[in-house]
């Protein structure tokens, strides 16, 4: 049977060109690397089937013979078909009347096919592995905001697929991680996440898998709260904090920053939601000394006021120092109530937060205070 070695790999490689399109369509030293892989197999067979006394072969050794990045670009399904295919080129040359070298031909082909599943797996688990070490490197990049000219290329290399925005998400890691469980329901949601574990802290970096030109008018994207609340069972007991969206994933670590200090002092707030957005929680960040805190309650709130209308920000003063009341607030001022609430609305457009509900007004108060200690010049 030695003597027909070299006609059976021929044969076989023809056969695959005849039969398998993806075959045909690799490159030529892959085609010449997938041969060797068939032509090992065919020799494998042959030397254990004359000599069954001697050690059995090594079915993974037939692979040895093809460089590594084959198993890249040549997919199981399609190791598989290039078994058959063989498999059948080598039957069709047996005797029909010779059973012993059909049954083992069938038991070098079951063998082959388990020993390629377990290359393949051995592979994918390494790969595995290797993602989740770098995948940790990537969030802890991002919570640290040391960012390198190899970032881009190991975000890259973990496949990840958003666009655009990105907001961070920071809770308590559960006892038992579904790291598969989150990644569905983010693909559920046209959403992808990056998985870090910090100690007793689970992050999640979360962007959008498809960018907002490819939406329409009528499919507005899932607001990055609404994904948060159909992540959080994934999450242990505790608190759970979304950092504010930033534009990409470069500036993620902003939105880790906010979304890491919001989760040290959420305790404070009794009545804190899970999910709790990060600036939701600036007057507790700014008490435990956060200067983003600081800097958001200042830029985003005393200043545009400041800048827009003095009576705006004299009227807030004096509504949240009487204890939130129009009728003393107007007799302060000398104003109708009417005008009190004119001017509260008007803030209400100008910074974005309502100074009559209650958790609000606390945010509001603690912009005027941090503002005007930062403003020596500033007067009430």
């Amino acid at each position: 049977m030695r003597v027909i070695s070299g006609e059976l790999a021929t044969a076989t490689l023809k056969q695959l060109e005849d039969t398998l399109p993806w075959y045909g369509e690799m490159p030529p030293g892959r085609r010449s690397a997938v041969g060797l892989v068939a032509q090992a197999g065919i020799t494998s067979f042959i030397s254990w089937f004359e000599d069954p006394t001697t050690t059995p072969w090594i079915a993974a050794d037939v692979f040895g013979a093809a460089p590594r990045e084959l198993l890249r670009s040549v997919s199981l399904q399609q190791t598989l078909q290039l078994i058959r295919i063989t498999v059948e080129v080598v039957e069709a040359r047996v005797k029909a009347d010779d059973d012993v070298l059909r049954e083992a031909i069938l038991l070098y082909s079951r063998e082959i096919a388990f020993a390629s599943a377990d290359v393949y797996a051995r592979a994918a688990e390494a790969r595995g592995l290797w993602d989740a070490r770098l995948e940790a490197l990537v969030v802890d990049s991002i919570l640290s905001g040391e960012y390198d000219n190899e970032l881009p290329s190991r975000i890259a290399a973990l496949g990840w697929n958003g666009h655009g925005e990105v907001c961070v998400l920071v809770g308590t890691a559960p006892r038992m991680l579904d790291v598969d469980q989150l990644r569905r329901t983010a693909r559920h949601l046209d959403a992808d996440v990056l998985i870090g574990v910090q100690g007793s802290r689970l992050v999640l970096v979360i962007g959008r898998a498809a960018p907002r030109s490819e939406k329409t008018e009528d499919a507005e994207p899932l607001p990055f709260m609404t994904i948060a609340e159909q992540l959080e069972p994934g999450f242990g007991s505790g608190h759970l904090v979304l950092g504010p969206e930033v534009a990409s994933l470069v500036e993620a670590s902003k939105s880790a920053k906010a979304a890491l200090a919001g989760f040290a002092v959420a305790r404070s707030w009794r009545n804190a939601p899970r999910p709790t957005l990060a600036n939701d929680l600036l007057p507790e960040r700014a008490f435990a000394g956060d200067p983003l805190a600081r800097s958001t309650l200042i830029n985003k709130i005393y200043k545009p006021l400041q800048a827009h209308s003095t009576d705006l920000l004299t009227t807030l003063w004096c509504y949240l120092d009487n204890g939130r009341s129009l009728e003393a607030t107007a007799r302060e001022l000398f104003v109708h109530p009417n005008t009190v609430r004119y001017r509260l609305k008007r803030v209400s457009e100008v910074i974005g937060w309502d100074a009559t509900g209650a958790r609000e007004a606390l945010i509001l108060q603690a912009a005027l205070i941090v503002g005007s200690i930062s403003d020596p010049e500033s007067s009430r």
